[in-house]
């Protein structure tokens, strides 16, 4: 049966968290592979801007495999929920490291390293889906927003620090040289999830496939509850992140100030959220959150001076911590033998749904400014909110996974 979150339960902070072993095990992990994933994405790109000096190839070389989970959410998802999570998370993290170890090998053609790119997302995907599950199982429920509140502060430090590393690394190493660094990371990292996690014995067992993956996905997307859900998970938060790809042609110069701004909003509503509120607290701000999270970008319309623009973006992007109670409620409503599934097609879903407001928002602004783009986009992410909000308030939990047919 999924959780009891109107439990009253004391929300532990993380310094409780991180005497949990296996959290502990799990948050390095997973610190070590955002670590690795930056520095491997700052080297392709590099590498491809050096050989072809395009800005959309070099662009497609550094996120074009966020596309790719989506692919890992329609197809074999549902191995997150096998009854050997542990044996596949570890699996999972030996692929990543071929995969960071191949990146490195010199002489390798574009078409070949792009090709890798994509495979290893499809793989990230499964990585996450069944690192989130056994999040789920490893924590309390009362523990799991503040275990997710600090993962998400950590992989923002942790990219922003990646490609500040990568950078100074640059002077004194080849893009090569790069690729070697995350694979050393990517290897602490699978040492350190064999260490600290242990194999769950309460999965039933199942046999991962296309049909599993498609029959609980269809059972997600059917009930107008998890479907809100998700679609308030994914939507508004890639518009507004096709707001932040525009800082650049928006602001010239002062692209920086609103990007720092923008980091800044985050850690501050994750903190917040996840530290700082109660379980009905987060319930109660979820819907004021997704309407933060777009509307302060409408005054880009009136094209306001620098210091106020980042005064407004610093505010919105405070309400991307929206996803912790839009998280904890879908997690309520999953039974317990397809979280691993569930989650992984939550964050696979809203990093594509990232990548495509990146994409319309720069294809849209070739035809309008950025700014007006900027407040079109603000303005669709606000209708999505409102519109679905009905259902998002009133949601079913999924059925109980139908058994695999015994073979």
């Amino acid at each position: 049966m999924p959780s009891d979150t109107n439990t009253p339960h004391p929300t532990p902070g993380y310094r409780a968290l991180l005497r949990n072993r296996e959290f502990a095990g799990l948050y390095a992990g997973f610190t070590l592979t955002v670590g690795a994933s930056t520095l491997s994405g700052f080297a392709l790109g590099t590498l491809v801007d050096r050989s072809t000096g395009s800005p959309f190839l070099t662009a497609v070389s550094m996120y074009g495999a966020t596309f790719a989970t989506v692919l890992g959410a329609t197809t074999l998802m549902s191995v997150a929920d096998g009854s050997r999570p542990r044996r596949t998370l570890v699996a999972l993290q030996c692929v990543a490291l071929a995969g960071a170890c191949a990146q490195a090998a010199p002489g390798m053609p574009l078409a070949a390293r792009f090709a890798l790119l994509l495979l290893l997302g499809f793989f990230q995907s499964l990585n996450t889906g069944t690192r989130m599950g056994l999040l789920a199982e490893v924590v309390p429920a009362s523990a799991y927003v503040p275990a997710r509140s600090l993962m998400n502060i950590t992989a923002g430090g942790t990219s922003v620090l990646g490609f500040a590393l990568g950078a100074v690394l640059l002077r004194h190493l080849t893009p090569q040289g790069l690729f070697l660094a995350a694979a050393g990371l990517t290897a602490a990292a699978l040492a350190v999830t064999a260490a600290t996690v242990r194999e769950r014995s309460i999965r039933p067992p199942r046999r991962p496939g296309l049909r599993e993956t498609w029959t609980v996905n269809a059972a997600l997307l059917s009930r107008s509850g998890p479907r809100a859900l998700l679609l308030n998970l994914w939507v508004p938060n890639g518009l507004i992140v096709g707001c932040e790809a525009l800082f650049i042609p928006c602001a010239q110069e002062d692209a920086g100030l609103l990007l720092a701004a923008a980091s800044g909003g985050m850690l501050l509503g994750d903190l917040t959220v996840g530290r700082l509120l109660s379980a009905a607290w987060r319930r109660r701000c979820a819907f004021p959150l997704r309407l933060l999270l777009a509307v302060p970008y409408l005054l880009f319309a009136l094209h306001p001076p620098t210091a106020l623009a980042a005064v407004a973006v610093f505010l919105a992007s405070a309400g991307f911590a929206a996803t912790l109670p839009l998280q904890e409620r879908l997690l309520a409503l999953t039974p317990e033998q397809v979280r691993g599934q569930v989650q992984g097609v939550e964050s696979a879903g809203r990093m594509t749904w990232q990548g495509i407001g990146a994409a319309v928002a720069g294809a849209t602004a070739q035809f309008l400014s950025p700014a007006t783009t900027m407040t079109v986009l603000a303005a669709l992410s606000v209708a999505v909110t409102v519109l679905s909000r009905p259902y998002v308030d009133r949601p079913r939990a999924l059925p109980t996974a139908p058994r695999s047919p015994r073979r």
